[in-house]
């Protein structure tokens, strides 16, 4: 048969010849109209991501943006549109809350105690989770499900022997103290994150390192330390939110007004009986603005750092 023909032979299995038409000559257009269903569905899938996004993200924006409206309104325009459209804006809202928060010297305490903290936190947990991921017996799996079990423990049940305890070692009323208590708190979560990340770790990287004569110690700051860098952003991420918005602690442990943290000093506008939008609002945004100012300028690398933390195998 010439190639000219517009049919061919095929081969059956167990037959003859079949003369017949060839399969891509049967239907030209099969494939692409195929195609064009899947396609839509597609972009139709696509579109409704992309509006329940835009919803979830206004959910969320929201609130934020009512309150940088409210704290931006006077107080006669809030009592007579609480929800409305703001008739005039004003500054003096912020300034009046600057002033009364103390926000300076609230605002260094708060830094102080959150970056003292932090580091005794990675600090101690690293070193401590080391052993913990390394050594598999029977007491460094018990003394593991104990720091676990340390994470379910409410700060509520614990303020009272605290407060007892560190009366009677001087560090009531004292930054220090105020450290210790964070780092005791947050130490089960440390030790979990870095548990889990440092198994991850192969052992032949210290295996090595003993073989050139490194130590326990030494292996651990030159080649383990290094690693930890993602999982150090996340647990840090994590922290500093903790510590820097908490009121209990402060409020308790530190009587003097003058080592105050910033939250303390903002939410001291709330009164049990009636609450004005336009003082807290004012106070408590200038309260995060510090938080939100770090984040923005080391937005790169604790994006970074989550990311290598969510990759590594």
């Amino acid at each position: 048969m010439t190639s000219d023909t517009a049919t061919s032979d095929t081969i059956a299995p167990d037959g003859p010849p079949v003369s017949g038409p060839r399969p891509a000559d049967r239907h030209p257009d099969s494939r692409r109209t195929a195609k064009a269903p899947l396609g839509r569905r597609r972009r139709l899938t696509g579109g409704l991501g992309t509006v329940l996004l835009c919803l979830c993200t206004l959910l969320f924006v929201l609130p934020f943006l009512f309150t940088v409206v409210t704290s931006l309104r006077t107080a006669a325009d809030v009592a007579r549109s609480p929800l409305g459209i703001p008739h005039s804006l004003t500054l003096k809202n912020f300034a009046d809350a600057f002033g009364q928060i103390h926000y300076g010297p609230s605002t260094l305490n708060t830094l102080l105690i959150t970056g003292l903290s932090c580091v005794a936190i990675t600090a101690i947990g690293s070193l401590a989770a080391y052993p913990l991921a390394r050594i598999t017996q029977h007491w460094s799996t018990a003394v593991y499900r104990l720091f676990i079990l340390g994470t379910s423990v409410p700060v509520f049940v614990v303020v009272a022997p605290l407060y007892l305890l560190m009366r009677d070692l001087g560090l009531l009323d004292t930054y220090a103290g105020v450290v210790l208590i964070y780092t005791a708190l947050n130490l089960p979560v440390a030790v979990f994150f870095y548990t889990s990340f440092i198994r991850t770790i192969p052992a032949d990287l210290e295996e090595a390192a003993s073989i050139d004569g490194c130590g326990a110690f030494r292996t651990f700051f030159t080649i383990i330390l290094p690693l930890l860098r993602p999982v150090t952003s996340t647990l840090l991420t994590f922290v500093a939110l903790q510590i820097w918005n908490d009121l209990l602690v402060p409020l308790v442990f530190l009587q003097d007004p003058g080592k105050r943290t910033v939250m303390v000093n903002a939410y001291s506008f709330i009164d049990p009986h009636t609450v004005q939008p336009t003082t807290l609002f004012p106070a408590a945004l200038l309260g995060v603005l510090p938080l939100l100012v770090i984040f923005a300028f080391f937005q790169r690398q604790v994006v970074a750092g989550l990311s290598a933390g969510a990759v590594k195998s």
